[in-house]
C-alpha cells in the first residue's frame, strides 16, 4: 500500500521513530532517516532497513530546532525523493537534570 511513497519520520535514529520507520519500510515506504547519533551505528541502521525491506532509505541529521537545517534538509529529500507523502514528527529533547531538594526516603 505505501510502495513508492516517501516517509520523513524525525528523531529516527534509535527508540520509537526508529519502529515507526522500520513499520513504515515494511509497508513498502522510502525512509528518510532524521536524528543524532554515532555515524557509523546510523550508516548500520540505514543499510539493514534498505536491505531488508528492498526500499530506498536516507539520512539526514537536521537539527529540529534550527529552521534554516530543516529547510535544507527538505530540499535535499525532495531533490532525491521529489516528495515528501508520510511525515512523522517525531523528534524530541531530553532535559536531564536533578530534582532540586528532592532526598529518597
Amino acid at each position: 500500500m505505501l510502495k513508492g511513497k516517501t516517509a520523513l519520520v524525525t528523531g529516527s535514529t534509535s527508540g520509537i521513530g526508529l519502529g515507526i520507520a522500520t513499520r513504515l519500510a515494511a509497508e513498502g515506504a522510502n525512509i528518510v532517516l532524521n536524528g543524532f547519533g554515532d555515524a557509523a551505528e546510523i550508516r548500520a541502521v540505514k543499510d539493514n532497513l534498505g536491505d531488508k525491506h528492498k526500499v530506498k532509505v536516507a539520512y539526514d541529521g537536521a537539527d529540529m530546532t534550527k529552521p534554516e537545517s530543516i529547510a535544507t534538509m527538505m530540499k535535499k529529500v525532495i531533490a532525491e525523493f521529489g516528495a515528501v507523502d508520510i511525515l512523522v514528527n517525531n523528534a524530541g529533547i531530553q532535559h536531564v537534570a536533578p530534582v532540586g531538594g528532592w532526598t529518597a526516603a
